[in-house]
């Protein structure tokens, strides 16, 4: 099983202080910072040359360039989200902060708790923004499914490439707070999701909440007894709903 990937940060920030103190921040959370630049310049750079899954920009920068000429640059040339960190909450500046669309703004100063909410809320909107896109894009194909519900498997997004998994090859999904670890038969995705919304997208007929924290594709199970099944050597507990459901299942 590959390891699950980290999410890449790159921070914008020209304040020393500051960008210590979210960097200490980032430490502890459970993210990896790519970079810590000061302008415009340098950020386009990292952009362009390293792995980066969200950009944490402040608004007032080093040189002529701002926090929002950035937004913008990021918006018309990246897929990916980014966060305002600033200590400027006037309505003008708000004004033109919102021209470019962050997926976040947070000001400044901020604790870490605030840092994570912001983070996973931006990352969380941004992949549900991105799959209801591909759902518009082809309504025509599944307007006779239900939402959220691919034919045949589902596209899931690591290190910047979106991978399509059939929906056999799924054996089941854990819940890890607010992740989804999804394991497949040849590897582990993790997934920015609640295993509610997440259950919605797969068939029914194939993928039940065995428990709180698990759904099983019901052809990957290779044993049971009345507390756990077993999938892919993997002992999970399971629900008395799912159990009765099993049970009706195998007495049909």
């Amino acid at each position: 099983m590959q390891p699950l990937s980290p999410i890449h940060i790159l921070v914008v920030e020209d304040n020393i202080v500051v960008s210590d103190s979210i960097k200490r921040m980032l430490s502890t959370l459970t993210y990896e910072l790519t970079e810590v630049v000061i302008d415009f310049e340098s950020a386009v750079v990292a952009l362009a040359t390293k792995p980066i899954d969200l950009v944490l920009i402040d608004i007032v920068l080093a040189t002529d360039k701002t926090g929002i000429d950035l937004g913008s640059h990021i918006r018309s040339t990246y897929d990916i989200p980014f966060i305002f960190i600033t200590s400027n909450s006037d309505k003008v500046t708000v004004s033109e902060a919102k021209l470019v669309k962050p997926n976040g703004y947070l000001v400044k100063p901020f604790q870490k708790q605030d840092l994570f909410t912001a983070i996973e809320i931006a990352l969380f909107n941004f992949q549900d923004h991105e799959s209801r896109n591909e759902l518009k894009a082809s309504k025509t194909v599944y307007k006779k499914l239900p939402e959220g519900i691919l034919t045949d498997s589902i596209f899931i997004k690591k290190q910047h490439i979106y991978h399509r998994i059939a929906f056999n090859d799924i054996q089941y999904i854990k819940s890890d707070n607010v992740y989804l670890e999804v394991y497949t038969t040849t590897q582990c995705f993790l997934v920015r999701s609640t295993l509610k919304d997440y259950l919605n997208k797969l068939p029914p007929q194939t993928f039940h909440r065995a428990h709180k924290s698990y759904i099983v594709n019901i052809n990957h199970i290779e044993a049971l007894n009345t507390r756990d099944v077993v999938v892919a050597e993997k002992t999970i507990p399971i629900s008395k709903d799912f159990k009765d459901y099993l049970i009706r299942s195998m007495n049909s």
